[in-house]
């Protein structure tokens, strides 16, 4: 899901990353208008519990992956506005730590996954979370907010010359949907652990529950450390297209990593590689969300006293 550089010709990348900049700054304002002090560790321990959560792949078929995105469980437990802020910052980490992600194709990553894929995944929760179809409407938005974001990848890919006969086409369709209805079942069982962690965090109202954060927490130490040495080596749904359009040979890195492909790899041992790796990234996805969530909730409190 994450478009490297080489990709995408200059004017798309570029018209992607003017769109996604006013975005994430509409989000960041609304969310520092709206946050308050206790819904800022939720909002650390879910970026850090997505980020983890992203290393580990699923076979989905045709020999192709797929994980879990997060922008649908993001929006349901955060709202839209710091589930856009937290998507960035993962994507952020992601292109500048771990070249999963180009530092050009950001913009469109970031309008993808952050902006479009985070409003997709939201809208069926907040039309339909509160009616007795609300199993229905959490999968739903897992649905959307994956195949929404493939889709505008694809075109993407598309405006910028990349050839794709239909039948290619109509099969990275197929195998988008099928990534995106396994986001679907994510989103549907990790809304409902967390609904009976504590039932105040996904129910629209008093985010603001400090309880069970630790929890959370060390499952996404679990998922980094050890979780990702259980993923999947096969490539996801865009690396399969890149690969049958004949357009994976012009994947490049600009910047260079000690943590590419999440591996730290100045350390001999593999599982220690990817450990290290997981929770460095981990760490700092967490420390980024929380100090962000800090200062607006900050700000917000000052606005609302004057």
């Amino acid at each position: 899901m994450h478009i490297p550089d080489g990709f995408l010709s200059t004017p798309v990348w570029a018209c992607a990353g003017a769109a996604s900049v006013p975005g994430v700054a509409y989000f960041a304002r609304r969310s520092r208008a709206a946050l308050e002090d206790g819904q800022v560790p939720l909002m650390g321990v879910m970026g850090a519990f997505v980020f983890a959560a992203q290393m580990i792949n699923f076979p989905v078929g045709v020999g192709t992956s797929g994980h879990l995105v997060g922008g649908a469980l993001l929006a349901i437990t955060l709202g839209p506005a710091a589930a856009c802020v937290v998507m960035t910052a993962i994507l952020t980490v992601q292109a500048l730590l771990f070249q999963d992600g180009g530092v050009l194709a950001l913009g469109a990553n970031v309008f993808n996954m952050a902006i479009a894929g985070v409003v997709a995944g939201y809208l069926p929760y907040h039309y339909w979370g509160a009616t007795r179809h609300r199993g229905l409407a959490v999968f739903c938005a897992g649905f959307l907010s994956v195949f929404v974001s493939a889709c505008l990848a694809m075109s993407q890919l598309l405006l910028s010359g990349v050839p794709m006969p239909p039948a290619v086409a109509m099969l990275s369709l197929a195998l988008f949907a099928a990534s995106a209805a396994m986001e679907g079942g994510i989103t549907l069982a990790v809304v409902g652990a967390l609904e009976r962690l504590n039932p105040r965090w996904v129910q629209g109202t008093e985010r603001n529950a400090r309880s069970g954060v630790g929890v959370i927490l060390v499952t996404a130490l679990l998922l980094a450390s050890v979780g990702a040495l259980l993923a999947s080596a096969l490539p996801d749904g865009l690396e399969r297209l890149a690969e049958n359009v004949g357009i994976a040979g012009q994947a490049k890195a600009l910047l260079a990593s000690p943590f590419a492909d999440y591996e730290a790899r100045f350390l001999q041992v593999e599982w220690l590689r990817k450990a290290v790796a997981g929770i460095l990234g981990l760490g700092v996805v967490y420390a980024a969300c929380l100090g962000f969530g800090k200062i607006a909730a900050r700000r917000s409190g000052a606005a609302r006293s004057v």
